[in-house]
């Protein structure tokens, strides 16, 4: 008799949860998809703030505007915390270029990160050089004392090339189901320049081993202004990133911008044709060195659970971006979606039993730095992986930076154990698009920080939208990009992942522990 009592008990404790699940499914989604604010935390991380460039000045704008909605929101422990040092903060503060001869045509330009203006200038007015070089050592042998306070391009033998594939797309039925289908790759093979010809790669070796001098030939020979071009896009797209150094003794003495490609070739035929070109120019930025520690957003909502309000569920993107845009879909969108799923679960009245902490990322575009700086000064360093008493109190590391996109599932990085409590999760979104759960890595953003030392850290699948055509480090990546349906629906499936991680009796599985990976390793 006893054992039928407590088989019914057992029983009921499972309906009583299911039942309590569903409820805080059901408040989640009327919270998320009616009462939303996802659309104006990305605004207030964009357009109010600017360029969040790491230490800028727009990051920290960004960074106390979050720190204090955060506040404001009802979260705990909120600061800015540092997590190791950076270097120097960098903004633009004014970019002028013009053809003004064979005939005036204004120029699409972006100064690259963290490199000089003008030489301190108003203005500039020179005739452009055209440099054609195959190797270093023809750099230098023709150009060297040759190219000092001039304004300067390198040749290249790209053209443009029209595009017939739309911009903007979503992951297909079939293309989910191969994700869904996907078997942990044992091979770790790796693929290097894939399918080219020897002589293709040994030409693109040249190129590379070309392109690592210039740097230094330049800051040796000091020329007033470098023009470079940009070869991901077309159409007046800019994908710029940086050009100089961010290091506390960096030295950046020229001014370096990226052109669209439409621009940089109309002048390099011209100059091809045996015409002069002549070129006015004004490009100013700053160097920021009173503060060179990097920081990121932190706040939590406490736990409630006696046993387990010491454990936590982390959530988090990273709020640095590059300086052509003001970074909506790499990564406002994913900041903005991980402030609205916090807000949701405080909105609507529910209490997590594990504490749950929001981390927006500083460094993240410089090599995940931010959250490697965290993971290592609170869990582990991947170098000895000697374990921090914080470590086993990490249930699961949820992280969202592929754009604007809704969810359509989630990474597993081979953690099988973890699918199918997932599968389960997404079940109540199914009629919302997402239900893909593969057993795939993603890399190249904050999870992989967690990751690398144990703790399961995972990444959605996103649709990609204009994602890699038009916005990822690009002058287009703008909050007009923003699709305000995708990030309700995104920031209610964290929500409600984030929310059951919280609730769950036991931790999410973990895979066995990384061996330490010993000093000089690359990457994560």
């Amino acid at each position: 008799m006893r054992k039928k009592f407590i088989l019914i008990a057992f029983f009921i404790s499972l309906i009583n949860t299911a039942i309590a699940q569903t409820d805080a499914t059901d408040k989640i989604k009327n919270e998320g998809l009616k009462n939303s604010k996802v659309m104006d935390f990305a605004f207030h991380l964009t357009d109010a703030s600017g360029p969040r460039l790491t230490n800028s000045p727009g990051f920290f704008r960004a960074a106390n505007w979050a720190k204090d909605e955060l506040t404001r929101m009802g979260l705990t422990n909120v600061a800015l915390e540092p997590w190791g040092e950076f270097g120097k903060g960098w903004e633009q503060n004014k970019c002028y270029l013009a053809v003004t001869s064979p005939y005036y045509f204004p120029i699409v330009a972006i100064p690259r990160a963290w490199t000089a203006g003008t030489q301190g200038k108003k203005n500039i007015e020179k005739e452009v050089m055209l440099i054609k070089a195959k190797d270093s050592a023809e750099l230098y042998q023709n150009y060297s004392g040759k190219i000092k306070d001039k304004i300067v391009m390198v040749y290249s033998p790209d053209t443009l090339k029209p595009s017939f594939e739309p911009d903007g797309t979503r992951f297909t039925d079939e293309e989910l189901g191969k994700m869904a289908d996907k078997k942990i790759d044992t091979s770790r093979r790796r693929q290097g320049f894939g399918n080219f010809t020897p002589e293709q790669i040994a030409a693109m070796r040249q190129r590379q081993a070309l392109q690592r001098q210039m740097g230094d030939f330049y800051k040796n020979e000091k020329p007033a202004l470098v023009l470079s071009m940009n070869r991901a896009g077309n159409d007046g797209t800019l994908f710029v990133q940086g050009g100089g150094s961010y290091a506390k003794d960096g030295e950046n003495n020229f001014a370096y911008v990226m052109l669209s490609s439409d621009d940089y070739l109309r002048i390099q035929r011209i100059i091809l044709s045996g015409q002069a070109v002549q070129m006015e120019a004004d490009v100013k930025t700053t160097f920021y060195d009173n503060d060179l520690q990097g920081y990121n957003v932190v706040g939590e909502i406490p736990g409630t659970d006696p046993t387990l309000k010491d454990e936590w569920v982390i959530a988090g993107g990273h709020l640095d971006s590059w300086q052509g845009a003001t970074g909506a879909t790499d990564n406002a969108a994913g900041c903005a979606v991980m402030m609205e799923a916090l807000r949701i679960i405080k909105a609507s009245g529910l209490q997590p039993r594990r504490s749950i902490r929001i981390c927006l990322w500083g460094g993240e575009e410089q090599g995940l730095l931010g959250s490697r700086g965290y993971v290592k000064n609170h869990f582990a360093d991947p170098v000895d992986m000697i374990l921090k008493p914080d470590h086993g109190k990490v249930s699961a590391y949820y992280n969202l930076d592929n754009g604007t996109g809704k969810v359509r599932g989630i990474y597993l990085q081979e953690n099988k154990d973890a699918g199918p409590i997932f599968q389960k999760w997404l079940e109540s979104f199914n009629d919302m698009g997402a239900k893909t759960v593969t057993i795939d890595n993603t890399g190249g953003t904050d999870h992989q920080a967690f990751d690398a030392v144990g703790i399961p850290g995972f990444q959605f699948i996103q649709d990609e939208i204009e994602y890699d055509t038009r916005t990822h480090h690009t002058n287009m990546d703008t909050y007009d990009h923003l699709v305000p349906a995708d990030l309700m629906q995104a920031a209610t499936i964290v929500a409600s992942f984030v929310y059951n991680t919280a609730q769950k009796d036991e931790k999410i599985p973990r895979k066995a522990l990384p061996k330490p990976r010993g000093q000089g390793a690359r990457g994560f």
